[in-house]
């Protein structure tokens, strides 16, 4: 495996530890009072802000930002009100379907991201993805054990959970795109001059921002108390750190990430998610472990094993950039 591959799938892991910690930081903010808009639109105004604060605090990463045409502005931008897309219809589709069936549903996104990879991005190589990424689906139905389906399910919330796959789908596809990758090269393989948003840190910025406006918008047509006077003091620890490591660290990892793997491949990897949610829901909200959730995770670390022994998607041997091959030693 070569360095930046190794850089890559250790990106994505973190952002993957990351994205699961917001389960248990969303957990215990609403036992302290908080709704889920609350919730979110603080999310995302504490991850801006520190987004921006990791931009301004470096020459090359203001230099990153200044770099940025009006269009790859506008197309971050864009990418941040779809992301609100995916958790507006997650929350959604939880007022009638179980949050175990919705996990199970929302994390088939994985299978979408390849399938979208074959027209629009780096596809997966040979078949040993395609093998890893049926391991992994198998593993995530079992890492979120037994659903045990009660109350009324209807048609509606299950398809607002299936588009929420399928939009954060589109936007890791899209995101990858912004970054450079095609069918033929990896974000990070794109040439320099092509146009292509090189930067994380500007990119992943503009769009926290932009998905923080439209939820402080919903927020306030909607009522609901956002304001710091509002909130319960003992959910700010909670929201600081769903804004600072669901949001900032998540997704900055996982937009670095994917420029080095590519969308296919990062999508296939995040199925460990489930498993530091697990963990981290035995650690910090002692909830136990089930045989059969232990067996789902492990088929999921097994997956990503079986998928980073396949051939690397085509593209250039070394880093395109100065700044990527600063951040690969």
């Amino acid at each position: 495996m070569d360095r930046r591959r190794a850089v890559g799938l250790l990106l994505v892991l973190v952002a993957g530890v990351s994205f699961g910690s917001g389960s248990i930081f969303a957990t215990l903010s609403y036992a302290e009072g908080t709704d889920a808009l609350t919730l979110l639109a603080w999310r995302f105004m504490i991850g801006a802000a520190a987004g921006w604060v990791w931009v301004v605090m470096s020459p090359g990463r203001r230099a990153g930002l200044r770099r940025l045409s009006g269009r790859q502005v506008a197309m971050a931008l864009a990418l941040g009100a779809l992301y609100t897309g995916n958790a507006g219809t997650y929350y959604a589709g939880l007022e009638t379907i179980p949050a175990a069936l919705a996990g199970v549903l929302v994390y088939l996104y994985p299978v979408f991201v390849a399938i979208l990879s074959l027209r629009y991005a780096t596809r997966l190589q040979g078949r040993r993805p395609w093998i890893a990424l049926a391991i992994a689906a198998t593993g995530v139905l079992l890492a979120l054990g037994s659903v045990e389906i009660g109350g009324a399910i209807t048609v509606e919330g299950l398809l607002l959970i299936l588009a929420s796959a399928a939009i954060y789908s589109v936007w890791i596809v899209l995101s990858a795109r912004l970054s450079g990758e095609r069918r033929d090269r990896l974000g990070s393989d794109a040439p320099a001059a092509d146009g292509t948003a090189r930067d994380a840190a500007a990119t992943t910025a503009l769009m926290m921002t932009a998905s923080a406006v439209v939820f402080v918008v919903l927020a306030t047509l909607t009522g609901r108390p956002f304001l710091p006077a509002q909130i319960p003091a003992a959910a700010w620890p909670s929201l600081v750190g769903i804004g600072l490591i669901a949001s900032f660290i998540a997704i900055q990892a996982l937009y670095a990430g994917a420029r080095r793997i590519g969308a296919a491949q990062a999508a296939l990897v995040s199925t460990t998610e489930p498993v530091f949610i697990v963990l981290l829901s035995w650690l910090v909200l002692d909830q136990t472990l089930g045989p059969i959730q232990l067996v789902g995770g492990g088929l999921i670390l097994l997956a990503v094993i079986v998928a980073q022994t396949s051939p690397r998607p085509d593209g250039a041997p070394h880093p395109a950039t100065p700044l990527e091959a600063e951040m690969d030693r």
